[in-house]
């Protein structure tokens, strides 16, 4: 993924990098364009320990915090685009086509949290539906491990 800013800022921090200086207030949102999956929109936040590419997480703006979903998660969703660890700074994904860690997944499918940290599955588990998040693609698309889910500020909610 070559994400490039839709409208530069001065100081950018590039979408799949990381970084241990903070360069963005947490919760700025910005736009940017890939050629493979079109537009999409990011907001900017602390990392946690263990995140990498892809790993879907649960963040809480107020308290400038991110978690690995896991199962029970609750709150707004967003992907990694970077191994934000912790006291680093990135970039995640809340809206377009995004790439994320899958287990065995089918196309068109539901997506619902999972016991592994930062992974989805499309398998149906109460109380652990991500809202406003669906699966584009079946898993190994477009590598092992991953799948494309299409997402429009998802949020997990105890729904589904």
């Amino acid at each position: 993924m070559a994400y490039s800013l839709s409208s530069p800022t001065i100081g950018a921090q590039d979408i799949a990098t990381t970084e241990t200086e903070q360069k963005h207030v947490i919760g700025t949102i910005v736009r940017a364009t890939d050629p493979v999956y079109g537009e999409g929109e990011f907001i900017y936040l602390k990392g946690v320990a263990s995140t990498v590419v892809g790993d879907l997480v649960i963040y809480d703006q107020y308290a400038n915090t991110t978690t690995r979903a896991v199962a029970g998660s609750r709150g707004p969703a967003a992907v990694a685009m970077s191994a934000n660890v912790a006291s680093q700074y990135g970039w995640y994904q809340i809206k377009g086509a995004a790439v994320v860690k899958a287990g065995t997944v089918a196309a068109n499918g539901n997506v619902y949290l999972t016991a592994t940290a930062g992974t989805i599955d499309d398998a149906v588990v109460a109380g652990d539906k991500v809202d406003a998040a669906r699966l584009k693609t079946a898993d190994g698309t477009p590598s092992a491990g991953f799948a494309v889910i299409q997402i429009d500020r998802p949020a997990a909610n105890a729904n589904g």
